[in-house]
């Protein structure tokens, strides 16, 4: 049987006093908490059989795969030996799961979403990463990025650090929109890779959030990828001003070419005071917690809405932290605030609407600061343990 390479992350099953084995975990297989059982993370590169496609699922061969935020958490450990990241995991499995290739075969009774018919091989796509049973209560109730069933690719189901994978037809996602837009398929590969981490800025900040009036103010708390990808579909929507607080210069400068209007550093002034300085005392309708650090960012965001003019603002928290928020109910109260969680990208045809927007021009390729090979996935997921220079680093597969 031929053979590929997998980016392997491993890990030991050792779980903390607190932690309580619950009815979604599988004892010593995966569980919801990763950060309370997974002990002294280790990467390595190794050799699998290449799958073949079930009834219902697709082969494709890779071809763009960016790192994560929460590969680097996952694979990175505290000084207690234990993974920082808190959500689902299971141990060992292949990293990767913001990814784009080219269906090798599909399975039986698989069909492509756009155009209806079979699989036959050589359609350009992405994928969710959330793979959504269908038939659990929150799935019943449109809400599959709760599923509780739910597994993940590059989490705790083989991911896309590897030459190829299989995937339930379901969760794929047609690329040919983005022909007109990229001539180089290169191009609609970087693209397709970015359609995951975008849609899950999309689903952040109108799913959950809500959206926006046109003329509305916004304020996205960290230049990471989901932050930075919330600039240019809220700018999108139509945003009077789009402030990022970012301390990173060269993440500030691309903010500013996705979308947004203003930056500001909040290491050099105070947040608060510079988003009300920025809206002429006004505040933001809609507040984005990208940064991983509620603790340090939240008494900011909840200043402005205290001390600005608008109201009903509404507070998203998309980034993943085991941290408590300080939160002031009074000033939700007064102020008709309100917070949000946003967990996902899957369903309300996010992936699609994310595709046809980048198709008419939203091109997030400038995300990608870095190309590497597979061989060097696992030393560049290391190094953004500690090194932010990087945007988006990207594993571009040979042919």
């Amino acid at each position: 049987m031929k053979k590929m390479r997998g980016v392997t992350l491993t890990a030991e099953w050792s779980p903390k006093p607190e932690f309580k084995l619950g009815a979604k975990d599988i004892d010593k297989v995966s569980t919801y908490l990763g950060s309370l059982v997974w002990k002294n993370p280790r990467i390595e590169i190794r050799d699998y059989d290449i799958p073949e496609p079930g009834p219902g699922q697709v082969l494709v061969k890779i071809k763009a795969c960016g790192i994560c935020g929460s590969d680097v958490h996952m694979a990175q450990a505290k000084d207690d030996g234990y993974i920082f990241y808190p959500g689902l995991t299971g141990f060992p499995c292949i990293l990767g799961h913001e990814f784009s290739g080219v269906v090798v075969k599909g399975g039986p009774g698989t069909k492509d979403k756009v155009t209806n018919k079979p699989f036959k091989g050589g359609e350009l796509v992405c994928a969710e990463e959330m793979l959504w049973c269908g038939s659990c209560k929150p799935c019943a109730d449109g809400y599959p990025n709760h599923c509780e069933r739910l597994d993940e690719i590059g989490f705790n189901v083989n991911g896309a650090f590897s030459d190829y994978i299989v995937v339930p037809d379901r969760c794929l996602w047609s690329l040919e929109p983005l022909r007109d837009r990229y001539k180089d398929e290169k191009d609609i590969f970087l693209a397709g890779s970015l359609v995951e981490p975008t849609s899950v800025a999309y689903n952040a900040v109108i799913e959950r959030g809500g959206g926006i009036r046109p003329g509305d103010n916004v304020v996205i708390c960290g230049g990471g990828p989901i932050g930075l990808a919330a600039c240019a579909i809220l700018k999108r929507q139509g945003a009077a001003r789009v402030i990022l607080s970012e301390p990173q210069a060269d993440r500030a400068e691309m903010g500013l070419k996705l979308g947004a209007d203003f930056v500001i550093d909040p290491t050099k002034t105070d947040f608060a005071d510079e988003v009300l300085r920025l809206t002429d005392g006004m505040g933001a309708a809609l507040y984005l917690e990208a940064t991983g650090l509620p603790a340090i960012v939240y008494p900011g965001i909840e200043k402005a809405i205290w001390e600005g003019r608008t109201l009903n603002s509404t507070v998203v928290v998309v980034a993943r932290a085991e941290e408590k928020m300080p939160v002031t109910g009074e000033v939700l109260q007064v102020r008709r605030a309100r917070i949000v969680g946003a967990q996902g990208h899957s369903g309300h045809g996010t992936f699609p609407r994310v595709i046809e927007c980048m198709a008419s021009g939203m091109d997030m390729t400038s995300m990608i600061t870095k190309k590497i090979t597979l061989d060097e996935v696992p030393e560049n997921i290391i190094a953004l343990q500690t090194d932010r220079k990087n945007c988006k680093i990207t594993c571009v597969m040979d042919e």
